[in-house]
């Protein structure tokens, strides 16, 4: 497996999510799969109104048909339990985040399903992960970035990748607000995890997996692009979140993630900082979260925020990079 095994991945993912849109879009549009806007949010998303949503379910496609292609190209072998799992978290999060679209277009309830609902689904896919993991006898250690120490959780580290499936589905969530904002910055995010998958001993089907995710979100871009004619909704959001924790627990990548998911930690984190302050001084920090609607309502455009976000999600890939490759 070869650099041009990297470039076909990517052009087969690339091209299904392309070639199938055209037909999609309208399809959901005709089914009236349209994305519902919150009263509470900024004015000007007020015009998106309508904008067919669920398009993630475009890009689990394009994954899961351009993952078993190219693993099955190079391994004839039934699928790994590393390629299962990451098709599992992907297409369990992805029915999740439908069940939510679902019920905030069709069922006209703009929250969609409850927070304990969608806890719950989470939890039980993060369950059924460990379960197969410690199966397969799955080291339960943590490298530690800078030193050479790792720290062995033992049961400790079911409680480590609830935490990581959970936190990153909903985080990578949160930052699904403005068009191509989380397409971009997903990509980069992958495509970070495909170079380090391949470095050292590589673990070629974790790259494909990745990189089949770069392709079909770089596909996804042509139509979620300002002005976007296609959302993802939470069926792609919830989904990527938890491919990424996947991918980062599968390669032992654990700590890095928080590095190269910089970006959707800091809209987190905005989150949580907004309610504490809220609750508790009564006042807001940022005019609204997560932080890319602060900077919007403070003036800035679409294009800039998104733009200043995918540069900064690249700043944290190469970092993440650096950390791993050149450090340790």
């Amino acid at each position: 497996m070869n650099e041009t095994s990297l470039l076909i991945t990517m052009a087969i993912a690339f091209l299904i999510t392309v070639l199938i849109s055209p037909v999609f879009i309208p399809f959901l549009r005709r089914l009236k799969f349209g994305q519902s806007i919150r009263d509470e949010g900024p004015k000007s998303h007020m015009k998106k109104s309508g904008t067919p949503t669920m398009g993630g379910l475009m890009i689990l496609v394009s994954v899961s048909i351009t993952t078993l292609i190219m693993t099955t190209k190079f391994n004839p072998n039934p699928i790994s339990f590393e390629v299962f799992l990451m098709l599992f978290v992907l297409i369990g999060y992805g029915l999740i985040g439908f069940l939510d679209d679902f019920i905030k277009v069709v069922k006209k309830r703009n929250l969609g399903l409850t927070s304990k609902q969608k806890m719950l689904g989470q939890i039980i896919i993060a369950g059924v992960f460990y379960f197969i993991i410690a199966r397969n006898n799955f080291p339960t250690y943590v490298d530690i970035p800078f030193t050479d120490f790792q720290i062995d959780l033992g049961w400790g580290y079911a409680i480590l990748i609830l935490v990581m499936l959970v936190g990153a589905s909903n985080a990578v969530n949160l930052t699904d607000g403005l068009d191509g904002l989380l397409a971009g910055t997903a990509a980069i995010a992958f495509g970070a995890f495909a170079i380090l998958a391949w470095h050292g001993q590589p673990q070629f089907e974790i790259g494909i997996f990745a990189l089949a995710i770069v392709g079909a979100l770089l596909g996804f871009l042509v139509f979620n692009a300002h002005p976007a004619k296609v959302f993802m909704g939470d069926t792609g959001s919830l989904a990527l979140g938890g491919a990424i924790a996947a991918i980062a627990i599968l390669t032992k990548l654990e700590i890095i993630l928080v590095i190269i998911g910089g970006v959707f930690v800091i809209e987190t984190l905005s989150v949580i900082i907004q309610v504490i302050s809220f609750k508790t001084r009564g006042k807001r920090v940022f005019k609204m979260s997560p932080l890319h609607h602060h900077y919007e309502l403070i003036g800035w455009s679409e294009w800039r925020v998104v733009t200043t976000f995918w540069l900064v999600g690249l700043l944290f890939a190469a970092l993440g990079i650096f950390v791993e490759v050149w450090i340790n």
